[in-house]
């Protein structure tokens, strides 16, 4: 029924404890596809290992592609109806497959459900972000009311597996979620935020989100400027949305030195943060350059 796909490179302290959260997991008709994405460590032979010792597992060799090629070979070889992620640094909570697979059988015009998460830091510090339980009809209310933007990871979601059919993750790209994630949404009728489980997302202080230079922000002002000028909604409707991108753009003419590639919009203060409320003040005065400028050199703490 379910297939976890598990891209694998370099990761032999963490890869059993991954392994064993999904093992774990109180659903029997699994498939776990251990993708090993060319490790030069012990992690090919703890796949193997694995694979040994539970006929659930599926282990795949191949040369080192990178995470998208990883998952993208995952999903070729992807049995179930239903298909998920893990990254293999990460792991699950007791319990989690087994509610949110529920609320999925419970709901079955919903393509997508998504679940909780807990961001866990160096020294164990975690940053959760919960759902209310709610069945989104409007993908763009979704979007824009849900904030899906803010969450638009691989991981955190179980998904028909007909959606992946013309879809796959853009290899050589990194912030790939957010470029798969809208194709994906444009398939669906139906998505379930659900309270059941969590997924422990164990930030990697020298991963690739933390060590960006600002190319891979880049990429993703580009993507959410395409994704919010295709919205049909009026732009009242998409303020907080714009204000996500604004901080994007200026971390980028921070890193890079480049100018804006988003358009300057006036946007009403009413409901705004005290920081939105600032930008947006200087923004609606002067223009776009300017508030990149003004916080580009931190002219205000906010």
């Amino acid at each position: 029924m379910l297939s976890v796909v598990v891209p694998v490179y370099n990761v032999e302290k963490t890869l059993n404890r991954c392994v064993e959260s999904i093992l774990a997991q109180d659903i029997d008709d699994i498939e776990v596809i251990l993708v090993d994405d060319g490790s030069s460590d012990g992690s090919s032979g703890k796949c193997d290992l694995w694979a040994e010792t539970d006929s659930r597992i599926k282990v795949i060799h191949k040369e080192n592609g990178g995470l998208s090629d990883a998952r993208n070979t995952g999903i070729i070889n992807a049995r179930g109806e239903y298909i998920t992620f893990v990254d293999s640094d990460d792991f699950l909570s007791a319990g989690t497959y087994c509610g949110v697979m529920r609320d999925m059988l419970d709901n079955p015009d919903c393509d997508i459900v998504e679940f909780p998460v807990c961001r866990i830091y160096k020294g164990g510090k975690c940053d959760s972000i919960h759902f209310p339980k709610k069945v989104y009809d409007n993908i763009e209310d979704y979007w824009l009311s849900a904030k899906a933007y803010l969450h638009t990871y691989a991981w955190n979601k179980i998904y028909k597996r007909r959606l992946f059919d013309d879809v796959r993750f853009p290899v050589g790209k990194i912030f790939e979620d957010v470029c798969t994630y809208p194709l994906l949404l444009r398939k669906v009728s139906k998505v379930l935020m659900s309270e059941a489980g969590q997924y422990n997302y164990c930030y990697n202080e020298n991963g690739i989100t933390a060590t960006d230079d600002g190319s891979g922000l880049e990429i993703l002002v580009d993507e959410h400027w395409r994704i919010y000028n295709v919205l049909s909604v009026k732009a009242d409707r998409k303020r907080d949305y714009y204000m996500h991108i604004l901080d994007m753009q200026i971390a980028v003419c921070r890193f890079t030195g480049k100018s804006p590639v988003i358009d300057g919009i006036k946007v009403s203060l009413c409901g705004l943060s005290l920081r939105h409320v600032i930008k947006a003040l200087i923004l609606n005065v002067f223009g776009i350059r300017v508030v990149c400028r003004v916080f580009v050199r931190r002219l205000f703490v906010v």
